[in-house]
């Protein structure tokens, strides 16, 4: 069936699931984070089209995102996210938990129906039903990981999605099981941790943006335990 709406270009949130998705062994790392790296790509893709603010209050009194008043996003997804948004403003990680729990199912479901991954659903003893999932259309993967790999490895500057996906990987902890592509590294955990500050170089757009969400994201992973702090 297909995906109503769904936009003329994989979203920021599919282009991070596509990177997780190891088509070695048709499984996705970092499985235990998605929650808050797909929401945290949310975030970002809405404060990148200037559906959003994020506005640093300082001091202990951090973020605070609100909703750009008369700019609903028509992609279903973004919409969902900017409905709960417009709301009221809430801090980061708040949204993170309110947003991120229905996300990996819906996002992958768009990388299924973009081709990108083949997902096969067989029965298994005639009762339970599996979902394996399996490489499509690669040349999208190859092209994302060449350029994050460009990054991390060889220091070239990003361009602003590109470094917010390097940033959102970092945050998530999952840098090190790209080792085979990206060969893991003090180095590629210090460009990492410049992702997340917003160091892009020379183009900084939304590089304030992408460090709010990142810290977020790994604020709140510390918050319940799932990396030490």
């Amino acid at each position: 069936m297909s995906t109503p709406n769904l936009s003329k270009d994989p979203l920021i949130a599919e282009d991070l699931l596509l990177l997780l998705f190891d088509p070695r062994s048709g499984t996705i790392a970092g499985e235990g984070t998605l929650f808050y790296v797909l929401g945290g790509a949310v975030l970002t893709e809405l404060a990148f089209t200037n559906q959003i603010a994020i506005e640093n209050r300082g001091g202990l009194r951090g973020s605070l995102v609100s909703a750009v008043e008369d700019t609903p996003p028509p992609d279903p997804l973004l919409r969902s996210a900017w409905d709960r948004i417009a709301e009221k403003p809430r801090d980061p990680q708040t949204l993170l938990a309110s947003i991120g729990p229905t996300l990996r199912p819906i996002v992958l479901d768009r990388l299924v129906e973009r081709g990108y991954i083949v997902a096969e659903r067989k029965k298994r003893l005639r009762l339970f039903t599996t979902t394996s999932l399996r490489e499509g259309d690669g040349r999208r993967r190859s092209h994302l990981l060449a350029q994050v790999r460009a990054v991390f490895v060889d220091g070239v500057s990003p361009q602003p999605r590109i470094a917010a996906l390097g940033a959102l990987l970092s945050a998530s902890g999952t840098l090190p099981t790209f080792y085979r592509d990206i060969p893991w590294s003090g180095d590629v955990y210090t460009r990492g941790k410049e992702l997340e500050r917003g160091e892009w170089g020379a183009d900084a757009v939304g590089a304030a943006v992408a460090r709010t969400v990142a810290a977020s994201v790994v604020n709140s992973m510390v918050a319940v335990g799932l990396i030490k702090g």
